[in-house]
């Protein structure tokens, strides 16, 4: 994606049909480029695959270090498809400044990329970063009336996340033996010869939890997840929602569990309870809300609770189901804002009362908008369901409790998608939509392959958890024993 941003910087800035075209077919040959990883993966084969290493910075043992487990493999996945359906979807809403858009939106794909790939705790940090700054220069300028306050808040609660992070990946570089390598530093956990003090892996993983629970968001570190998902333009919210929040996800599963397994038992009853009121909380809120962006917004931190809820079950079928989850949250919501943003390009108005009735104006439309909010709702043959139900499966395994207020959020989930359902597309058609449109061919091919993908995870889920299974089951075997310990304590 850097090479495809260095030609479309050089392309005139009077052609912005060819910059546009030419940014979707670097997106789709990057999409291209990703989908042999999933072919050519093997499930039998233990720790990370496709790497490439290179010295970085060889004086101080840092190096350039990638690859891939089954964990990683569908977030890439993911991110390549969900960039391509994101600037196709920009396609007429983008008309001024297009070329510095794309080239943005193809930096912000690489930054992407790269930390879901990244084996150095360095390199890491730097792609994490380099997402970052791309965000928020897309929500500030191409973002709504509030865009600069919601770029500025989402800049700040993540650098502050971020700042924490890097000291605890510098202290953790000093006690590792002055390397950043993500392998040599997981070895040494597993076989003891890195003897880091519990008090000091308490307040590492604190520092690395407190960053990724930024990025999720979790609760109460949420505020700034509603403003910049409903002041973004939509290709910005899609990524957002799709990508951006499965990074904080993704770093408790990569980082935080596998290198202070020794004292992830310890806040495993902190982290589920945020995690259950994000649900209830992100739900009743979402119930609350007139804005259709807003409420998909708020239905994120819901969802996301969800995962998290998964991850610190420390269970491999919760752990495995909260990493399809991220796929599937990632596909269902950011569909959701893909269709919120087809109305909004048609009404200028977001607000479920200008609405009503619409759907004998706008069938095909109304077909996807149901197949998708069925999708987040979690309905069996879909999706949702699947990732919703292994993450329930495992969680009551250790705790009822917090399995059956997490079904309640599934309950509540049910409530705010189809009132929003009916109260948009159902009802007596309201006169100001008697000249609505439908989706024009462009938006339906942007569509398509997200819902054969809602039928797919739904129908044959092995698919993915075949890949998902192993390295999952490596990382709760090693808190399953820190888990017995900590119960024998007690």
């Amino acid at each position: 994606p850097v090479a495809g941003a260095i030609v479309v910087a050089l392309l005139p800035r009077q052609r912005p049909t060819l910059i546009k075209a030419t940014a979707f077919v670097i997106t789709l040959l990057v999409l291209a480029l990703s989908v042999p990883l999933y072919v050519n993966f093997r499930s039998d084969v233990p720790g990370f695959q496709f790497e490439e290493a290179a010295a970085w910075v060889p004086g101080l043992g840092i190096g350039y270090h990638v690859g891939i487990d089954g964990i990683s493999l569908f977030l890439v996945l993911l991110t390549t498809l969900l960039t391509a359906v994101a600037v196709l979807s920009s396609w007429r809403a983008i008309t001024e400044q297009v070329k510095e858009y794309m080239v943005l939106m193809l930096l912000l794909e690489t930054g992407m990329l790269g930390v879901f790939v990244a084996l150095d705790l360095f390199l890491f940090f730097v792609f994490w970063e380099g997402s970052l700054i791309p965000m928020a220069l897309l929500i500030g300028r191409w973002g709504g009336q509030r865009r600069i306050y919601a770029a500025v808040k989402f800049f700040l609660f993540t650098v502050a996340g971020s700042a924490l992070m890097l000291v605890a990946t510098i202290v953790l570089y000093l006690w590792g033996g002055y390397t950043s390598d993500l392998p040599a530093l997981l070895d040494a956990v597993r076989q003891g010869s890195m003897q880091l003090p519990i008090g000091l892996q308490v307040w590492l993983f604190i520092a690395f939890a407190l960053a990724f629970a930024v990025k999720v968001p979790l609760f109460p570190l949420h505020t700034w997840l509603p403003t910049a998902h409903v002041e973004a333009p939509t290709a910005g919210s899609v990524i957002l929602a799709g990508v951006l929040l499965k990074m904080g996800a993704y770093g408790y599963l990569r980082f935080a569990i596998p290198l202070f397994p020794d004292v992830v038992p310890m806040f495993v009853p902190w982290l589920s309870v945020l995690a259950l009121i994000g649900i209830v909380y992100g739900s009743l809120v979402a119930l609350a809300q007139e804005d259709i962006k807003s409420l998909v917004a708020y239905s994120s931190v819901a969802h996301m609770g969800f995962i998290v809820l998964g991850i610190f079950a420390l269970t491999p079928q919760a752990m495995s189901g909260a990493v399809l989850q991220m796929v599937n949250h990632g596909l269902s919501t950011g569909a959701l804002f893909l269709l919120v943003g087809v109305l909004y390009e048609r009404r200028h108005t977001r607000l479920m009362s200008d609405y009503g009735g619409i759907w004998v104006r706008v069938p095909i439309f109304g077909s996807f908008f149901i197949i998708t909010a069925l999708s987040s709702v979690g309905l069996p043959g879909l999706n949702g369901f699947v990732g919703e139900f292994t993450i329930l499966l495992g969680t009551f395994q250790v705790n009822v409790a917090y399995a059956a207020i997490g079904t309640f959020g599934i309950v509540l989930a049910a409530w705010y998608l189809l009132t929003m359902v009916r109260r948009t597309l159902f009802g007596p058609l309201n006169p100001s939509n008697l000249g609505l449109t439908d989706m024009t061919t462009r938006e339906i091919v942007v569509m398509v392959p997200i819902v054969i993908l809602f039928f797919v995870i739904g129908l044959f889920p092995n698919l993915f958890f075949e890949k998902i299974n192993p390295p999952v089951e490596a990382t709760t075997s090693q808190t399953a024993i820190a888990t017995t310990i900590l119960e024998m304590g007690e």
